[in-house]
């Protein structure tokens, strides 16, 4: 005897594959210590795809640090210290993401991260020593 299938909704969506969760992407550095604990970097998110092609939209550097922007007391927008949009010399859009953003909401820290990742943009990391 066949098994039987069934096909209502409740039954399809129990039986759905769960998909796994996304394993974190962090943009981890080999600190130079001598138990080279692993350590944040700043980094800078460039409008161009791995692929060479301009990010679309325009205004996506924007849109992306409004996000994490606040309003203040004279109802104006005001950029997070940690994320703030950017170009590059080439007129390149840009976000510069400073690395003391995961310590204060290591959730926006890793949307970034990830952002980036799923976009396939391309990244620029800060040194240590580099101001951003």
């Amino acid at each position: 005897m066949a098994p039987h299938f069934c096909y209502h909704a409740r039954h399809r969506r129990a039986a759905h594959k769960v998909r796994p969760l996304l394993r974190p992407v962090s943009l981890l550095r080999k600190a130079p210590t001598a138990t080279m604990r692993p350590t944040l970097s700043s980094f800078i998110i460039v409008g161009v795809t791995t692929e060479g092609k301009t990010f679309r939209p325009s205004d996506w550097a924007d849109r992306l640090c409004g996000v994490l922007s606040a309003f203040g007391s004279d109802n104006r927008m005001t950029y997070s210290p940690y994320v703030r949009p950017g170009c590059s010399l080439k007129g390149e859009k840009t976000v510069i993401v400073d690395a003391r953003l995961h310590d204060i909401e290591p959730l926006a820290y890793n949307f970034l991260v990830h952002f980036a990742r799923d976009n396939a943009l391309r990244v620029d990391y800060v040194e240590p020593g580099e101001s951003v």
